[in-house]
């Protein structure tokens, strides 16, 4: 009875205030109920509506400012759990202020919250920061084309890097790029940021890689490209109260909710740079064939008019033409459709998955994997020596070598369900859910003989011919993220090259 009278209340707040109603809520739901006390509901209904601050930030936050609205992740999350509390919000639109100032909007007390934002120790002591509701790293960003030799932080000390200024990551920079070697720019957009690298200004941008692929369809950022991923410092987003009494006790209670969320459902919905892009490339599309009908049709009323009856049957020949051409153009473009989204998901050097089909399907695996608690086991194997192969034998030998090993995999790899990747470079990963620490470990063994029986020639290489080695990470139970069952087994997968190579190392996360 007290939790149906609890349900009672919520509807009835609801119906109350339209403005609790939201449509990205549907996108969240609960792993399990969360109790909340009449006397709390109505301490958090009479409190006057929270203030919030907004950063583009796509999929987290993002503002359309065609339709006046916002949506993201962390709108969703933010909604739904206002929703259940009875609290009412409204979002600021405070014109040209970068990330820092809204940040010290909160702080000062002129907003209640900001979302999104990474916690830091310098903005926890004038700030509240809930659990994080979405993790991401940061990434090296460069011109397409070009690939420095960048593994890790260390590796950025010779370039000059751009960077956001005021986001949480630029002091972990200032720590290894010197200063006259790193540019902060007070940038609300990120625009200038990525026009600098263009234009040379810098040689590379650090920026959340989440964010940039959004930005990247969205933008049309198709000459910048992702070097590297940062996953030594992964980065985890929440919101960011203001820490006045009544929003500790805010703070609180969204806790309790981001415990138990499940968000699956509004990553799906809103890692949507991608379908944005190719939604506007066919309405482009359509908008030049709607004016090519209209010309047409155009044409042929004068001619109707001019010629009369006596050109009558003449006009209805080439309006059928007209129609057959605009079929043509029609299958064309689906065609080019299905094409564009082909290419989007295909390594085009070896046939498999690229980075970013894995990066999807490693977060609903493991979303999954979290639901069901079956293991989810990852392979990630590099070329032994393969710059000798360049070097020695020239690039185009190299490419035949990556489209060789890509179909060990292929072969090697034969469930459905399984998904074989191009990871980068000479890196491959395989996903493979519903598999255990043992069989992920034969699976390893099995590409590694495959590849060392092929006996490609590395001359400059150990034993004269070309190997690989593999890292292997099984997640079984637990609540470890995706991204620390990525990091794993591209820590196994060092720790086999440290060991001489030519082998497979790998490890349990439970």
């Amino acid at each position: 009875m007290r939790r149906l009278g609890l349900a009672l209340c919520a509807a009835w707040l609801a119906a109350l205030s339209p403005a609790l109603a939201c449509e990205g809520g549907d996108h969240v739901r609960l792993t399990q109920p969360v109790e909340i006390e009449a006397q709390e509901l109505a301490a958090f209904r009479a409190m006057a509506p929270l203030r919030v601050l907004s950063v583009d930030a796509p999929p987290m936050a993002r503002y359309d400012r065609r339709k006046d609205q916002h949506s993201g992740i962390g709108v969703d999350v933010l909604c739904f759990i206002t929703q259940r509390l009875g609290l009412r919000y409204e979002i600021l639109q405070p014109q040209d202020l970068t990330v820092a100032e809204k940040i010290r909007q909160v702080q000062d007390g002129r907003a209640d919250v900001l979302i999104p934002l990474s916690e830091n120790a310098e903005r926890a002591e004038r700030g509240l920061f809930t659990r994080p509701f979405y993790e991401s790293h940061y990434a090296v960003i460069a011109r397409k084309g070009w690939r420095p030799e960048i593994r890790g932080m260390a590796d950025l000390a010779p370039f000059r890097v751009g960077v956001i200024k005021g986001v949480a990551f630029e002091a972990l920079l200032n720590e290894v790029v010197a200063a006259d070697r790193l540019m902060a720019f007070d940038d609300i957009s990120s625009a200038g940021l990525f026009q600098a690298l263009r234009n040379g200004v810098v040689d590379v941008a650090v920026f959340s890689k989440s964010i940039f692929d959004e930005k990247r369809y969205l933008h049309e950022y198709f000459d910048l490209e992702v070097v590297h991923t940062l996953h030594d410092a992964p980065r985890a987003y929440g919101f960011y109260f203001n820490p006045s009494p009544s929003n500790q006790r805010i703070v609180q209670a969204f806790n309790r909710h981001l415990a138990v969320l499940d968000l699956s459902g509004a990553v799906a919905a809103h890692e949507d740079g991608e379908r944005q892009f190719i939604e506007r490339y066919v309405a482009q599309r359509s908008q030049h064939l709607f004016w090519q009908m209209a010309v047409g049709a155009a044409v042929l009323l004068v001619l109707v008019l001019f010629l009369a009856l006596r050109r009558y049957h003449r006009m209805l020949l080439r309006l059928a033409q007209s129609n057959e051409q605009i079929l043509l153009q029609q299958h064309a473009l689906e065609q080019a459709n299905q094409e564009l989204r082909k290419l989007s998901q295909t390594d085009g050097l070896t046939g498999l998955a690229n980075r970013r089909q894995f990066d999807h399907a490693l977060l609903r695996e493991h979303a999954r994997q979290q639901r069901t608690g079956s293991p989810l086991s990852l392979l990630m194997t590099d070329l032994d020596h393969f710059k000798y192969v360049n070097d020695h034998y020239g690039h185009a030998i190299g490419d035949d070598y990556l489209r060789t090993v890509a179909r060990v995999l292929q072969t090697s790899v034969p469930r459905v369900t399984d998904l074989a990747a191009r990871y980068g470079g000479e890196e491959f990963i395989c996903l493979l859910p519903d598999t255990s620490a043992e069989d992920a470990h034969m699976l390893a063994e099995r590409i590694r003989q495959g590849v060392s029986e092929l006996g490609l020639p590395n001359a400059l290489a150990d034993g004269g011919r070309l190997t690989v080695s593999v890292g292997v990470a099984t997640l079984e139970g637990g609540h470890s993220s995706a991204a620390q069952l990525l990091a794993q087994a591209d820590e196994q997968l060092y720790a086999a090259k440290r060991a001489g190579r030519d082998r497979v190392h790998g490890v349990v996360l439970r």
